[in-house]
């Protein structure tokens, strides 16, 4: 019996993993290709229309507060990538 292949999306074709992006014109601000059951993904994360502030200590402790930052789950999920940006 053959083994699968796993789908590849088609916004990370030719785009290497967990080294994220930004994507002009698209619905969110960063991207990135990440390894998911045996495919590849792209989790897209990050308000277009905002200015990261992490050089401001207060907005910084506040973010990583709300997010939960000490604990930002898995690799394909939205809030590690935005964790990891700030």
């Amino acid at each position: 019996m053959a083994k699968k292949k796993g789908r590849v999306s088609a916004a990370c074709k030719g785009k290497s993993l967990n080294k994220p992006f930004r994507t002009p014109g698209g619905p969110k601000k960063s991207g990135v290709c990440v390894k998911s059951h045996g495919g590849v993904k792209v989790v897209r994360f990050g308000d277009p229309n905002m200015t990261i502030k992490k050089n401001i200590p207060a907005r910084r402790k506040s973010f990583r507060a709300r997010h939960n930052c000490d604990n930002p789950g898995p690799k394909t999920k939205a809030r590690y990538w935005s964790c990891k940006a700030w």
